[in-house]
């Protein structure tokens, strides 16, 4: 066998894997898996003789793990949080898998940004109210600029990963007006979910206050208001 699989465990509640994803998991021989962006119960689901916590590895311990899975016969499934197309860092490890003849198939997953719709009760798409969706995330480690400013000149639904630390920076950096409604989501989907609500101008004090720190993603735009947004009725139902 010359493939592995890469699977998106999606957001958090277990049963948000796909029926593939799923089936993958129960018959593997090695997992790797992303620490505690993986809901527990689906590593205990998984049948692998082998659990790893790639938290704890490099690339070229991850890659390395993944080929010798694969010497071995076994069936390797690398499982990703969310969705792996959305800051999955997933090329990284099938270029260098991919110059030894090991191949990746891709299972989707459900993104946290899906999870965090969900749980607001809205659509980050909405006629009248916003066209488009933009996915960003703030300079940081692994990223020298970002492009937020410019982009939040747009005024459509701005969906921002990995920026729970610098909230408060973001808010003060965006150009939407300063009543334009903000959510934070933390731990879409998960038990411990918890959702925080609020303005460009107050947001990240009520975040504080709701001790959210870490692992949320911030949505901004007129969208996070769902059904008590000023939306026009779809021609879908007309």
């Amino acid at each position: 066998m010359t493939t592995f699989y890469i699977v998106g465990a999606g957001c958090g509640d277990p049963g948000l894997i796909t029926v593939k994803g799923m089936d993958l998991l129960k018959r593997a021989d090695l997992l790797i898996y992303a620490g505690s962006l993986i809901n527990p119960e689906l590593i205990e689901a998984s049948g692998a003789a082998m659990k790893l916590d790639s938290s704890k590895m490099n690339l070229d311990e991850i890659c390395g793990a993944i080929r010798e899975g694969i010497s071995r016969g076994e069936l390797v499934v690398r499982l990703h949080s969310g969705d792996p197309a959305i800051y999955g860092a997933i090329v990284e490890q099938m270029a260098i898998l991919s110059q030894e003849g090991i191949e990746a198939e891709i299972v989707p997953g459900v993104s946290s940004l899906f999870g965090a719709a969900a749980a607001l009760k809205t659509q980050l798409t909405l006629r009248g109210v916003s066209e488009s969706v933009i996915i960003t995330r703030p300079a940081g480690a692994t990223l020298a600029e970002d492009r937020i400013r410019e982009l939040s000149r747009i005024g459509e639904t701005l969906v921002i990963f990995l920026g729970t630390e610098k909230l408060r920076e973001i808010m003060e950096r965006v150009e939407y007006p300063q009543d334009t409604p903000v959510a934070v989501i933390y731990h879409a989907t998960w038990d411990d979910q918890k959702i925080v609500k609020g303005t460009v101008a107050d947001i990240a004090e009520r975040a504080d206050e709701a001790g959210i720190t870490r692992t949320a993603l911030i949505i901004i735009g007129k969208a996070v208001l769902g059904i008590e947004s000023d939306f026009t009725h779809s021609h879908l139902y007309s």
